[in-house]
């Protein structure tokens, strides 16, 4: 017998709980638990109309099935490219359940009702990130034209049509159903609500990935390194943490990477034992990053490891050297009182002896490529330490970063400090060595990722190049200066500070001086440089103009 409904003809029956049968459209890519879910329905007398490989999969499974072309009274075309676009499938989704007139349409045009609406899309953002980068013609033929209409039309007609459009809502709805033997008015409003939110939320993220992606690959749209033409952002899903910055703040945080996507950047980090990261711990591991991957690469392949300690988003002391266990130490030892708390990043995989250096200073995350596992097991002594995992230490590229403001967003290309050290002059009467010059690219590195007006001042080590002083966010760059001394003590004798914008007065180098550093490094650029530059003479001192200014706000 042919139950297949033609257009003109109504097929709805009785089922057993005496009301007209419900009818749920199934159609995904994904087919997880699809199966599962038509079998549930199909007991609770719904019918299945179907397209495609969903239709044989279920059909292979014992499940009746009605093909969407057996309602349309139109084959499916052009490969599958249409096959759901037709008023006898859109009209009987947005019908209106409380609308007399929509009924008695619905009725003479002989349509159905369509009670479900089961879809999940072409997995286009999983097709645009692989490597190498499929042809443009493969992509293009990732991007769903059916499934975002279905969902949207469905997600818009939420309080007479069930929606889902991801297969890990199909539990709760078949909860739902299972109380009344059915029934879909059986679905509260706040879950359909829910539901369509959901679905409304995916198909943007889609559109977000379509837009992007393909701004990207089509050429001569934008040309590369230019800003986009307009914002369009799409996050992953919430990860509510306890609170924000202080515990009166609510917070969360998103991912940036899209369906079908790997995680990136921290979104990718494993973690190991500790209470779950705060949203502090978010940004002191973010600082973290940047400045050990600043260090990092073939450039700093002479001092493979590195150390980072930070707190409250600033370093407290960072190093680079020929060994894990004198990096550590040279880093501690920048700041060893600011360092109670902090959060530490190594480029390389932490050793036992790191570990055991380490010891029980208190330490709230430690993020690294790796741990051996017997240092892993002694800093997990420590039940509040977050050990984590994250393989991403190469260089750090520039890349484009956006801000949010109060009424809009800034965006600028970050990366680490591009310096051309053949056009790096000296201005002074004494002029710098390669050991200096060495240095200076290890202070600067590190100065370009502390908040201004900063200095930073740098001495080489037995193993390698440290901080032994930090004078971070300064409203005067003087007082960056003596902060900096500060922190440095007897180590500022003979050490080189690094600023991150010229000195608009000789006061800086004369404070300097008397404390003892002996060369300077600065982008030069003040219509007062050759005062700076005569009190550098005076003081025998070396200094170095980069032509690169290092702000960061």
């Amino acid at each position: 017998m042919d139950t297949s409904i033609q257009p003109g003809t109504s097929s709805e029956v009785p089922n057993k709980t005496g009301i007209n049968s419900p009818r749920a459209l199934l159609s995904v890519y994904d087919k997880t638990g699809v199966t599962a879910l038509a079998v549930a329905l199909e007991a609770m007398g719904w019918k299945i109309v179907s397209t495609g490989g969903t239709a044989r999969l279920l059909r292979e499974s014992g499940v009746a099935v009605d093909d969407v072309s057996s309602i349309t009274d139109h084959p499916e075309v052009f490969d599958g490219r249409v096959k759901t676009l037709h008023p006898a499938i859109h009209a009987p989704i947005l019908a209106r359940g409380n609308n007399p007139d929509d009924a008695k349409t619905l009725a003479q045009l002989g349509y159905p009702r369509i009670d479900m609406v089961v879809v999940n899309l072409y997995p286009f953002e999983e097709v645009a990130a692989r490597q190498p980068p499929v042809e443009i013609d493969e992509l293009i033929e990732m991007v769903d034209i059916g499934g975002p209409t279905l969902i949207r039309a469905a997600a818009k007609n939420h309080p007479d049509i069930l929606v889902m459009a991801d297969p890990s809502q199909y539990d709760e709805v078949l909860g739902h159903l299972q109380q009344t033997d059915g029934d879909p008015k059986s679905v509260p409003l706040d879950v359909r609500q829910r539901l369509a939110l959901t679905a409304f939320q995916r198909t943007a993220a889609y559109d977000v990935a379509l837009a992007t992606t393909l701004a990207e690959r089509f050429e001569g749209v934008e040309l590369e390194g230019d800003l986009p033409p307009r914002l369009l952002i799409s996050g992953g899903q919430l990860n509510r943490l306890r609170y924000g910055e202080n515990p009166h703040q609510m917070a969360g945080f998103f991912g940036t990477s899209r369906v079908g996507e790997m995680p990136e950047g921290l979104a990718s980090a494993n973690q190991h034992g500790g209470k779950e990261l705060s949203f502090n711990n978010y940004l002191d591991l973010d600082a973290a990053l940047r400045f050990a991957r600043s260090v990092s690469g073939d450039e700093w392949s002479q001092w493979p490891h590195c150390c980072v300690i930070i707190k409250h988003t600033n370093a407290c002391g960072v190093a680079i050297s020929t060994n894990q266990v004198e990096a550590w130490n040279d880093a501690l030892a920048s700041d060893p009182e600011s360092a109670f708390g902090c959060v530490i990043a190594f480029n390389q995989v932490v050793s036992l002896e790191v570990a055991e250096a380490i010891g029980g200073h208190f330490v709230e995350c430690i993020i690294a490529p790796g741990f051996e596992d017997s240092a892993l097991e002694l800093l997990s002594e420590k039940k509040n330490r977050r050990m984590l995992t994250f393989d991403n230490f190469t260089p750090l590229d520039p890349v484009l970063r956006w801000r949010q403001i109060d009424g809009g967003w800034l965006a600028q290309e970050e990366g680490a400090p591009q310096i051309d050290w053949a056009d790096v002059i000296s201005v002074t009467k004494k002029s710098a060595d390669a050991g200096q010059i060495d240095l200076a690219k290890f202070g600067v590195t590190v100065c370009a990722q502390v908040k201004s007006n900063c200095v930073v001042f740098v001495q080489p080590t037995t193993t390698g190049f440290a901080t032994v002083g930090i004078g971070p966010g300064q409203t005067s760059r003087v007082e960056a200066v003596r902060i900096a001394a500060r922190r440095a003590g007897e180590r500022a004798k003979g050490a080189m500070m690094v600023s991150d914008a010229f000195f608009p007065f000789r006061d800086g180098i004369d404070t300097s001086h008397e404390i003892g550093i002996t060369s300077v490094v600065q982008p030069g650029g003040s219509i007062r440089d050759q005062e700076v530059i005569d009190a550098a003479d005076e003081h025998g001192m070396t200094m170095l103009f980069t032509g690169v200014r290092l702000f960061r706000h």
